[in-house]
C-alpha cells in the first residue's frame, strides 16, 4: 500500500554513461574512452544557432506552445489527448505515482530499473509480470530496454482495459520508439494509458533534458501542475521544437542507425547469443560476459553490465570510424586469446 512520503531504501542502480566508474575500474586504459554503455544516438541532431535571449530570459509560453505543437505532430497525438513537456522523462517517472490509486504495481521486466525504484519510493508494492492479473497499475517499456521486446497495440489495449477496470493506469515508456513508430500506442491511445516519450536518446542530445508525457487531459494537467512553471529550459524548448519538426532527419537517422545495429550484430555474433535490442543498442548473452567486459574496458571501451544478469552485456553504437575500428580490434583480440587458451 502507498504511504505518504514513504521512502524505501534500495541498492544503487547501475546506469550507462558512468565514465567515472569506467576510469576507476580501468585506470590504464587508452583514451579517449568509447562509451557504448548508453542507448543514446552517437550521431546527434545538428544543433542550430541559439539566440542569446534563450539564455537570458525565462522560457515563454509561446516557446512552450511551439514545442508542444511539434511534439504533438511528431508523436501523432490525437487532438483530445493531452501532452506535457518536462526536463527529461526521469522526472516524469518520479511523478507518476502521484496519479495512481493505491494498489499493487506490476512491471513487465526485466527493464529500466528506475521505474520500479520510483514506485517503491512512493510506497507502492511492486511485483514482476507474474502479478499482472492482480495489479492496479502496470508499467511496460515498449520497445523494452534492454532486450527490445515489443508488445502490439492490441496487447497494450488489453492491458489498459485491465488497469482501467481496477481504476488504475497503464504506463507505457516509449523511450526507444522513435525509429519504430509502428510500435507506438499514442495514435490509438487507450483510456487509462499514459505514454512517456524521450527526446535525448533518439536525437543524441541527452544533456538537453527533454521528455514528454501523453495521456488524458485531466491527468496531464495534474502532471503539469506538479512540474511547476518554467520546468523546461528555453534552449531545450527551441532545439526540441526544431528537431521534432524535422521528419526528414528522423527517417534518415533511423535508416542509418538500423544499418549500424546490423553491423554491430555481425561483430558480436561470434561472442555469444544476441538477445535483441533496438537500432540504438544490442543485448549480448554470454557466459564470458565478465571477462569480455574487462577485456573491452582495458581497451578503453565501456559497455553496460547488469547487476541481476551477469551473463549479459548491452552495447551501444560507435559514433565514428575510429570507434568501430577500436571495437573490432578489441573483439578480435579477445577471440584470438580465447582460442589460444582453449
Amino acid at each position: 500500500m502507498r504511504g505518504a512520503g514513504a521512502i524505501v531504501a534500495e541498492d544503487s542502480i547501475w546506469h550507462g554513461g558512468d565514465l567515472a566508474t569506467a576510469r576507476a575500474l580501468f585506470p590504464d586504459a587508452p583514451g579517449p574512452w568509447i562509451d557504448l554503455s548508453t542507448g543514446i544516438n552517437p550521431i546527434p541532431y545538428p544543433l542550430p544557432e541559439l539566440p542569446l535571449s534563450l539564455w537570458t530570459r525565462l522560457p515563454g509560453a509561446d516557446d512552450e506552445a511551439a514545442l508542444i505543437a511539434a511534439a504533438r505532430a511528431a508523436y501523432r497525438v490525437p487532438d483530445h489527448v493531452g501532452i506535457v513537456a518536462a526536463p527529461g522523462t526521469q522526472i516524469l517517472i518520479e511523478l507518476l505515482p502521484r496519479l495512481a490509486p493505491s494498489g499493487p504495481v506490476a512491471i513487465l521486466g526485466p527493464t529500466y530499473a528506475e521505474h520500479g525504484h520510483a514506485w517503491r519510493k512512493a510506497g507502492f508494492a511492486v511485483a514482476e509480470a507474474a502479478a499482472l492479473e492482480e495489479a492496479a497499475t502496470i508499467v511496460v517499456v515498449n520497445p523494452n530496454n534492454p532486450d527490445g521486446r515489443a508488445l502490439s497495440r492490441a496487447e497494450l489495449a488489453d492491458l489498459a482495459a485491465l488497469c482501467a477496470a481496477r481504476g488504475g493506469l497503464l504506463v507505457v515508456d516509449e523511450a526507444f520508439a522513435d525509429f519504430t513508430p509502428e510500435t507506438s500506442t499514442v495514435p490509438e491511445l487507450p483510456p487509462g494509458a499514459i505514454v512517456l516519450r524521450s527526446f535525448g536518446k533518439t536525437y543524441g542530445l541527452a544533456g538537453l533534458r527533454l521528455g514528454f508525457a501523453i495521456g488524458a487531459a485531466e491527468l496531464m494537467a495534474r502532471l503539469k501542475a506538479a512540474l511547476g512553471p518554467w520546468s523546461v529550459a528555453g534552449p531545450a524548448l527551441h532545439v526540441g521544437a526544431q528537431a521534432l519538426a524535422d521528419a526528414e532527419w528522423l527517417v534518415s537517422a533511423g535508416r542509418e542507425r538500423a544499418r549500424d545495429a546490423a553491423r554491430l550484430d555481425a561483430l558480436l555474433a561470434p561472442h555469444g547469443r544476441i538477445l535483441g535490442g533496438t537500432s540504438l543498442f544490442r543485448l549480448l548473452e554470454t557466459p564470458a560476459a565478465a571477462a569480455l567486459f574487462t577485456r573491452l574496458g582495458r581497451h578503453g571501451i565501456y559497455v553496460r553490465r547488469f547487476q541481476n544478469a551477469p551473463d549479459r552485456l548491452r552495447f551501444g553504437l560507435p559514433g565514428d570510424a575510429a570507434g568501430w575500428s577500436r571495437l573490432q580490434t578489441a573483439l578480435t583480440v579477445d577471440a584470438r586469446e580465447a582460442s589460444a587458451s582453449a
